[in-house]
């Protein structure tokens, strides 16, 4: 991997791993394009640039964790269920899962879903005041939700998103959720991926992992709030429809 392929692997993580698109399976079409080499470093590069992505948005939300403890607890009972099911899942989903095959048609199945879902949040009134309000049981099948992330190509924030939405949230608020529940999620995930994948740096690997870290926080930083204002003004079916054609792509470069 040269600096120009790490910069590019950062951006487009920065940009799509908030977005209801797949951040995993737009990495993986992007490495093949570029037909990067799938070794130990690059493994360890796509999952350690997340945290660049992570810290935008913790930095972005910061105040709203020195608010009100209640929300630390609703991210809290929305994570757990993710952390079981990953753990236990871990090296099934690893070995059986990451292929070009899943990939296309989770993001197709997910963008048909996401244009429906479209349609059923145009006029939805939200029955929770504020986030730190959701009742606990919303919040814990919010994150039962997200377990079908760990499918790749499904995209956590669209997992999570039409979680939101299935339980009362309006589309600001689903998508602000999701934007909250990634911070322990992706951290955790993170960690636990770099200590199953352990690997040695060498000088070059340092410059292209800190080049990955920064332009993966500068791209997230402005998708965040470029989407926030997409979701309001559009909603959500224009990801679907993203989705769709990126799927199909997949699907006609395998063949």
């Amino acid at each position: 991997m040269n600096i120009i392929q790490a910069i590019i692997l950062s951006v487009i993580e920065g940009i799509t791993e908030f977005l209801p698109v797949s951040s995993t399976g737009h990495m993986i079409l992007a490495s093949s394009i570029m037909k990067i080499q799938d070794d130990t470093f690059v493994k360890t590069f796509e999952i350690s640039i997340q945290l660049g992505a992570i810290m935008a948005i913790a930095l972005m939300y910061i105040q709203r964790f020195f608010q009100n403890i209640d929300i630390y607890i609703k991210l809290l009972v929305a994570f757990l269920p993710t952390a079981v099911v990953g753990f236990l899942a871990y090296d099934f989903i690893k070995a059986y899962l990451f292929n070009s095959t899943v990939v296309a048609l989770s993001l197709i199945i997910g963008g048909i879903v996401l244009i429906w879902i479209d349609k059923k949040v145009v006029n939805q009134k939200t029955q929770t005041e504020s986030l730190e309000k959701i009742p606990y049981k919303n919040a814990f099948y919010i994150g039962l939700m997200q377990c079908l992330s760990m499918v790749p190509g499904t995209s956590r924030a669209a997992a999570t998103i039409i979680g939101g939405v299935f339980n009362r949230l309006d589309k600001k608020q689903a998508t602000e959720f999701s934007f909250l529940l990634a911070i322990p999620t992706m951290f955790a995930a993170t960690g636990y991926d770099l200590i199953k994948t352990p690997v040695k740096f060498e000088n070059n690997e340092i410059l292209l992992l800190s080049v990955g870290l920064v332009c993966a926080f500068i791209s997230a930083w402005f998708a965040v709030k470029i989407f926030l204002k997409i979701v309001e003004n559009y909603g959500f079916k224009h990801f679907g429809y993203y989705r769709i054609v990126i799927g199909i792509i997949y699907l006609l470069t395998m063949s």
